[in-house]
């Protein structure tokens, strides 16, 4: 009988652990990474710069390159820059921004890429995706995942510790996210990759369930951890659908609405996953999932971000428009503007004070 399998896209070397910067030479010595030694290293003007002293001394053959933003625009034209130097990989040291940056010029020059996020504010430090502001607004750009990641946790606590809280509330959002892909199957016939989503579940419930605080060793283990799973699951499905659902909805909903006054990603998405799971009946979830993003500093109610109930119930009624073909319990709902308040009123109660 044949052995039946499948590849899944996913980094060579996955390296998360305290003083793992200090080994990112050997990292990029492997020879399915390099074999040249010849690399691309795309920094921001912060954290990737004030890591650069450190980490230029064991990267001999590597050539700098600062990045501005997290533009479209930057990203274009940091391949621009790249293109044509005969390099044998691109390595992307820095926050968000910096990552899908160096993602998205790396897939354009055809290079691989090896991730060193500083922080740990979101997914996308181990995705397909590569999230960037255009002309538009904000456009997601698909990309292959990294080659190899390292995450070293003394940076990550070095950072400022609302990267850490963005970074749980993303994570935690999984949960969320995997409730309206089961429903969108029931309702919907949406095929679930099982795989895929119990990777993404057990990554977000890691999180959710793990006692321990920001400044805990083995809770930043086991968040990062939890974000580069969540990566390879969307690798996996081969779309954002396990870490996405009506709690990113509601964040999308947030930075095109109020462009100029969203707040953080995983803050968005955390609220909005609390508020998604009292909208599809779990109360005892959304109460202990509100509980746990609270224990953390993560914001439960709008007015923790600074918007009005007014602006979150026009940002929860125009979600659905931010993600056309996406089946998630605001669409099944299908609520109104008075329907939304009074869900609200009773969650806002159901969560206390």
């Amino acid at each position: 009988m044949p052995v039946l399998t499948r590849l899944i896209p996913s980094p060579v070397v996955v390296d998360i652990r305290a003083g793992a910067l200090d080994d990112l030479g050997c990292v990029l010595a492997d020879e399915r990474i390099s074999h040249s030694g010849k690399l691309a290293v795309a920094v921001s003007g912060g954290s990737g710069a004030r890591l650069r002293e450190r980490v230029a001394p064991s990267l001999p053959g590597a050539d700098w390159f600062e990045v501005g933003g997290g533009t479209l625009d930057d990203a274009i034209k940091l391949a621009g820059a790249m293109k044509g130097g005969h390099y044998d990989a691109v390595v992307g040291l820095g926050g968000g921004k910096i990552i899908d940056c160096a993602k998205f010029a790396a897939a354009r020059i055809g290079l691989p890429l090896v991730a060193v996020p500083t922080n740990l504010a979101h997914d996308g430090l181990c995705s397909p995706v590569a999230t960037l502001d255009n002309d538009a607004g904000r456009g997601s750009y698909g990309v292959p995942n990294p080659i190899a990641v390292v995450i070293d946790l003394d940076v990550i606590r070095d950072a400022p510790v609302r990267f850490v809280r963005a970074g749980i509330g993303d994570a935690v959002s999984n949960v969320s996210a995997i409730a309206d892909w089961e429903l969108a199957n029931r309702v919907k016939g949406e095929r679930i990759d099982g795989l895929a989503a119990a990777m993404a579940r057990q990554a977000g419930e890691a999180v959710l369930r793990h006692p321990g605080g920001v400044g805990d060793n083995d809770f930043l283990q086991v968040l990062a951890e939890g974000l580069v799973l969540t990566g390879i699951a969307m690798s996996v499905s081969g779309d954002s659908r396990p870490a996405s659902g009506a709690c990113h909805e509601i964040n999308h909903a947030f930075d095109l609405l109020y462009p100029q006054r969203a707040a953080a990603h995983g803050e968005q998405c955390g609220l909005g996953a609390a508020f998604a799971m009292y909208l599809r009946g779990a109360h005892d979830e959304s109460a202990h999932m509100a509980q746990v993003l609270r224990r953390h500093g993560l914001p439960v109610l709008p007015e923790e971000i600074g918007f009005t109930p007014e602006e979150f119930f026009r940002a929860v009624e125009y979600a659905p428009r931010t993600r056309p073909g996406r089946y998630t319990i605001l669409e099944h709902l299908d609520l109104t503007t008075d329907q939304i308040k009074d869900l609200y009123a009773d969650y806002v109660k159901a969560i206390g004070s």
